[in-house]
């Protein structure tokens, strides 16, 4: 097999992606405070067009060296934001229509594969601080919350990587 060039994958350019129809899904981080971690949640977004990214509280934000590393210029194709407060940018988006999807293990949550997307609808998937997640304010705040199954010995995945799952099982559902 013969690996596909630029040409071969179809690539659009940063203004030709802006015209893009995007998923009508919001991130928001929460105090996420790896600044890798932001730019890699920028290029899946990008690869998802994923139609906002909302970074709050201590979040990195662009212009960085250290987001640009992993998002390799998502943080130019994608439309982000900066909140102080993630509960003020939750708000926000509820006021908008979105409903706030919380990506985190509490008592009621919902298993990842058993909740239910509904076409039509906006979404806003918050995803927490590395250590301490989702601030238990936005927990409180959301319409519901969302859980990866896992079966390992550790309770967590790095966000990027739980952004990445999540962001793919909603652009899977929204993009048929």
């Amino acid at each position: 097999m013969l690996k596909k060039s630029m040409l071969d994958l179809h690539r659009v350019d940063v203004e030709q992606y802006k015209a893009v129809e995007k998923i009508p899904v919001a991130v928001v981080l929460d105090d996420v405070r790896s600044e890798m971690n932001v730019g890699s949640v920028l290029r899946t977004a990008d690869a998802f067009v994923i139609n906002q990214v909302v970074m709050c509280g201590i979040t990195g934000k662009p212009p960085s060296h250290e987001i640009h590393k992993t998002a390799l210029g998502a943080e130019d194709s994608v439309v982000w934001s900066y909140h102080a407060s993630a509960l003020e940018a939750v708000e926000q988006l509820r006021e908008q229509g979105y409903t706030i999807c919380s990506i985190e293990q509490v008592h009621g949550s919902v298993s990842l594969e058993q909740f239910t997307i509904e076409p039509g609808k906006k979404y806003a998937l918050v995803f927490g601080n590395e250590v301490k997640g989702v601030s238990q304010a936005v927990v409180d705040a959301s319409d519901c919350c969302i859980e990866i199954p896992q079966h390992g010995t550790k309770h967590s995945l790095n966000i990027a990587c739980s952004a990445a799952i999540v962001m793919w099982h909603f652009f899977n559902a929204l993009k048929r």
